[in-house]
């Protein structure tokens, strides 16, 4: 048989070692959709319930595979569903390849049935690489640029194909004017680029000149974990870690004070706060407030994008170069701190902040607290898991929470910090790793705005996964939680009940109508033996857990401000202001006891 420009297309994804594609069908990619069937090796064609599902799962695939994810959606409805999750995949910095359909070339321009001006669509989140494919002599050339500038920019691409080339025979580019060849894909290695000698001596200087040294890692790390133990002993330094930095080194460090910012910890907060040197690595954490003072603390910043560097905080030593690398080179020049002082006062804070997490999450709360969720599965969590975490305020009690190590991986949608990765990020990671178990922490709200309908993606896919074991695990409270405590907190607004209340719907029976294991839990006493069932299930396991929504995120620093516009909103008549109250002052209180 003659082939086909969508069979081209997919011998080229083969080419580049796609294993699967995630997608929706729909008439702008019939071709493709019948080239998927005619194919009789992979990609797989993996259908999501929506397409930006598919993008979040393609988005997912990348964070923990490490490798290009791809996604695929028709025209005009299809394209537009794909942007949020190709938004995420962009701030995020993860590499994704979008193969969009488009109306038939002859309609174009003509305001035919799902046309829409995809270039200017996309432009912007696949403004590193966006083509529209016209002729079939561009498709080599087109797809290849589309992964090598997703892998070497690590972001989103787009390749745009109408519907009717798609089905027209294949032809290559010739040795002709105006025909452009391309390579044979090769997935290489990313580069090695280390900072002039110079700046890495000056770096050394600073670092050797401070005696309360404090490290920020981001996920920019994830490459030189051994190289930022190692820095991290020599300098006595005490290491936070941006959420999306959160598995990069373990939690049972004693010099790892966890998260920082308003989802942070307070050992973070104070190893910012009473820091003389600090050094960035890998990390373009936001909060400015939550770094030293400007006239505080040196600064030294480690980042493989010059254009990340410098925008939070005054650096004094910009090195431009992969983490790895760099710190290799900078490692000989540090000279190993004798008083351990500082380390010493970290590594005690560190212990107590443990201690007043375990008692927070052990405080009895209507009818569970959530914090005991997330630190009953830290007890029993596999070393291999791969965790992802919604946004809302699930998203506190993971950074908080959830104490990282062995081998274990762990993401969220860090920058744009959209609701509803979670699930599909799960399932994404299944395909990346089918051998190891997942955990997505959800929120209900994310729930209801996508995750039921992804449940029947993970019934419909399990069986093809080495190891079965996925569990979500909803946050089952009936509020839009993370924004009911922000109008308390930032703008002292009480709850408006008609925007933050939720439909009450059992999980729990959803899933088992899609064919899953599901636990409903009401009782914190019985959280443990849940984790214990779910993570030795032989399929997925959906954990609906009866929430009280009044147990509050207090940041790590709570501000005079938050505290009199959280009292404001109380004193204009919150629904749950009594009850907030209480639960925030037993919360609170456990920070002054003494460690046990």
């Amino acid at each position: 048989m003659t082939e086909q420009v969508a069979d081209h297309v997919l011998r080229r994804l083969r080419e580049w070692g796609v294993g699967q594609v995630f997608g929706y069908p729909g008439d702008g990619i019939n071709g493709l959709i019948a080239a998927f069937g005619r194919a009789a090796d992979s990609p797989a064609f993996i259908q999501a319930r929506h397409e930006e599902m598919a993008a979040f799962q393609a988005t997912g695939y990348a964070k923990f595979s490490g490798e290009v994810g791809a996604c695929v959606a028709t025209s005009g409805p299809g394209a537009i569903h794909l942007l949020n999750g190709l938004y995420d995949a962009k701030l995020d910095h993860v590499p994704v390849v979008a193969l969009v359909g488009q109306t038939a070339r002859s309609a174009v321009g003509g305001s035919y049935q799902q046309e829409v001006d995809l270039p200017t669509l996309f432009k912007d989140v696949a403004s590193d690489y966006l083509v529209q494919v016209d002729v079939s002599q561009q498709l080599p050339n087109a797809l290849d640029r589309a992964f090598r500038t997703a892998r070497a920019r690590r972001a989103p691409t787009a390749v745009i194909i109408p519907a009717d080339l798609q089905e027209e025979p294949y032809r290559p580019p010739g040795h002709a004017f105006k025909e452009v060849p391309s390579s044979p894909p090769v997935r290489t290695e990313g580069p090695r680029v280390i900072p002039p000698h110079s700046e890495i001596r000056r770096a050394a200087e600073v670092l050797n000149a401070g005696q309360r040294v404090a490290i920020l890692i981001g996920q920019g790390a994830r490459s030189a974990r051994e190289r930022v133990v190692e820095l991290a002993e020599a300098t006595g330094a005490g290491v936070a870690k941006a959420l999306l930095g959160k598995d990069v080194l373990a939690d049972d460090l004693p010099f790892v004070t966890g998260p920082i910012g308003l989802l942070g910890s307070r050992p973070s907060y104070e190893l910012m706060r009473d820091c003389d040197t600090l050094l960035i690595i890998g990390s373009n954490f936001p909060y400015s407030q939550f770094l030293p003072e400007f006239d505080q603390a040196r600064a030294v910043q480690i980042d493989i994008d010059g254009a990340m560097i410098g925008m939070r905080y005054p650096i004094e030593v910009p090195l431009v170069g992969d983490a790895n690398s760099t710190l290799a080179e900078l490692l000989p020049l540090i000279e190993p701190k004798t008083d351990r002082s500082w380390r010493e006062t970290i590594e005690a804070g560190n212990a107590r902040w443990w201690d007043t997490v375990e008692r927070q999450a052990m405080l009895a709360a209507d009818p569970v607290n959530p914090m005991r969720v997330v630190w009953e599965l830290s007890q029993r969590i596999p070393g291999d898991a791969m965790v992802t975490a919604d946004s809302g305020s699930s998203t506190n009690w993971y950074a908080r929470c959830l104490r990282f190590h062995d081998r274990m991986r762990g993401s969220l949608s860090g920058t744009l910090a959209t609701m509803g990765c979670a699930v599909p990020y799960a399932i994404g990671a299944k395909f990346a790793h089918p051998d190891r178990p997942a955990v997505a922490l959800v929120g209900d709200g994310a729930m209801q705005m996508n995750g039921l309908a992804e449940l029947l993606t993970v019934a419909r896919y399990y069986p093809r996964w080495t190891d079965p074991r996925l569990v979500v695990c909803v946050f089952h409270n009936n509020d839009l939680n993370q924004v009911t405590w922000e109008l308390r907190a930032m703008g002292g607004a009480p709850k408006f009940e008609e925007s933050q209340t939720l439909p009450d719907i059992s999980y729990a029976e959803v899933a088992r109508s899609a064919g899953l294991e599901a636990i409903t839990v009401d009782d914190p006493d019985r959280l443990g033996a849940a984790w214990d069932r779910a993570l030795r299930a032989d399929r997925p396991v959906l954990i609906d857990v009866r929430c009280d929504p009044e147990v509050p995120p207090i940041p790590p620093h709570t501000s005079w401000e938050q505290m009199k516009d959280t009292a404001a909103a109380v004193l204009r008549g919150d629904p749950g202001a009594w009850h907030l109250l209480a639960q925030g002052a037993k919360t609170k209180a456990q920070e002054f006891l003494p460690t046990r």
